[in-house]
């Protein structure tokens, strides 16, 4: 084993962007790669094995690219930045960062933060029809939202449609308090709260009045033709398959959908057939219709996210293959 000194410039006004608070991303390249880095008058020395030391100089130039853009590095670019260079993919967080789809009420820029995030909203671009699927903390709502406001100020549609299943994840509706829509509220939180930060309250709040934003419980959708709009189902794996075929067959001219939903995560009965697994099966192939399917390696939330997510997709698979075994043999 040989060992390589190899250089990359990080200029003083980077390096604690790029090393992160205490040098907690350094200390993590240089665990991952068992590499050491000496940062030195806006260079750095990468000290370690050959290889080794050329992916850390890999990660630390996608860094380096990130920060001269104005992004403030977080874990979550650094865990991505590192698991591309694993497969040779890194130039792909340059144009990951350049996809800017608009801007938060406190000027935030959202954008795509992994390549399966961008291939998802290359999607919702092209097509009439995306289905987004995959684990939680992937940004299918967000995103979602944040490409339907973007074309609602561009007038590329004329209204938003936000709409969910309203599925009991435990608890019954009836107990909650208040009227039909305070019962209802709760389970179309999260499509506020996105709005709420992309659009801001006051905004949301003036087109809802003038029926140009609207969030409903997906029963409300039928007997309805929804023409020039931006429609988003929300956690479409809680549907049923009559439901998923009435939201399919309302979309009118000029509409644009966006279904999302999470195949692990079912509130419907024990047994009962998800109207989202069916709709996959049925529209796959079909021409204006795209579905993106996102994965662990997407969860842009919390690090600790991320490994939960990992940590169940492999329970599952495990669980899954023993109960293949146990038919086999019985």
């Amino acid at each position: 084993m040989s060992l390589s000194e190899l250089m990359i410039d990080i200029p003083a006004e980077h390096e604690a962007n790029v090393f992160g608070q205490f040098d907690i991303f350094a200390k993590k390249i240089e665990r991952t790669f068992h590499v050491t880095l000496i940062a030195r008058d806006g260079s750095t020395k990468i000290v370690g094995e050959n290889a080794s030391a050329e992916k850390a100089q890999r990660v630390l130039a996608q860094l380096m690219e990130l920060s001269k853009r104005g992004n403030v590095i977080t874990e979550q670019n650094v865990d991505y930045a590192i698991s591309l260079v694993f497969e040779d993919q890194e130039e792909g967080i340059v144009e990951i960062d350049k996809e800017l789809i608009c801007y938060t009420l406190q000027g935030k820029p959202v954008k795509p933060k992994t390549l399966g995030q961008k291939s998802y909203v290359d999607s919702i671009r092209k097509e009439m029809i995306t289905f987004g699927l995959g684990p939680a903390g992937t940004g299918k709502t967000y995103l979602a939202m944040a490409m339907a406001i973007t074309a609602f100020k561009r007038n590329e549609v004329s209204r938003i449609i936000l709409t969910r299943p309203a599925i009991e994840a435990g608890e019954k509706l009836g107990f909650l308090p208040g009227d039909l829509q305070s019962k209802i509220d709760p389970y179309l939180r999260p499509l506020y709260d996105a709005l709420y930060q992309i659009m801001g309250a006051e905004s949301f709040i003036k087109n809802s009045e003038k029926g140009l934003i609207e969030v409903a419980p997906l029963a409300y959708m039928r007997g309805r033709t929804l023409d020039n709009a931006f429609i988003i189902l929300d956690e479409a794996q809680n549907t049923t398959p009559a439901q998923m075929k009435m939201f399919l067959t309302r979309i009118g001219f000029g509409s644009k959908v966006v279904i999302t939903g999470d195949a692990t995560q079912k509130d419907l009965p024990a047994g009962a057939v998800s109207g989202l697994d069916t709709a996959v099966k049925v529209v796959k192939g079909l021409e204006g219709i795209s579905i993106c399917t996102l994965t662990s390696k997407d969860v842009v939330r919390h690090p600790l996210v991320q490994k939960i997510v990992k940590a169940y997709e492999e329970y599952e698979k495990k669980s899954l293959s023993r109960t293949r075994t146990r038919r086999k043999h019985s």
